[in-house]
């Protein structure tokens, strides 16, 4: 069983930076592709960033690309998603969640093959 908290959330004004973090405990996930989920009130959980298994492929949703960065560190059993130039479209709960397969290639978009997940992290940009 995988734990997964959350941090760094909070309040910034638009064009401001956040750095986002996951840590795991319970066992490590230096097997898997490791993602990056956020939903808006009244909307569907939708796909922000992922990383695979090796650290060596990234993948963003297109309204990210550019200004959100995704990385691994296996040492510490953690993932951090660092924000910059975020919009109030930006805002949401984001959730970091840890993928059902291992050794994936590559890393997956669909919420359904993401297994474990966090409680999420508040992230409200103001304009």
């Amino acid at each position: 069983q995988v734990q997964l908290v959350e941090s760094g959330g909070g309040l910034v004004q638009a064009g401001g930076s956040l750095r986002l973090t996951c840590t795991a405990s319970g066992r490590t996930f230096d097997s898997y592709a490791v993602g990056w989920f956020r939903q808006a009130p009244g909307k569907e959980r939708e796909f922000v960033a992922a990383v695979s298994w090796s650290g060596k492929r990234t993948y963003y949703t297109d309204s990210v690309k550019g200004r959100f960065t995704i990385s691994r560190d296996d040492g510490k059993n953690m993932v951090t998603l660092q924000m910059n130039i975020l919009k109030p479209e930006d805002t949401a709960v984001y959730y970091c969640n840890v993928d059902g397969s291992s050794f994936r290639s590559g890393a997956t978009m669909d919420a359904r093959d993401y297994v474990y997940w966090g409680q999420g992290t508040q992230v409200t940009v103001s304009s």
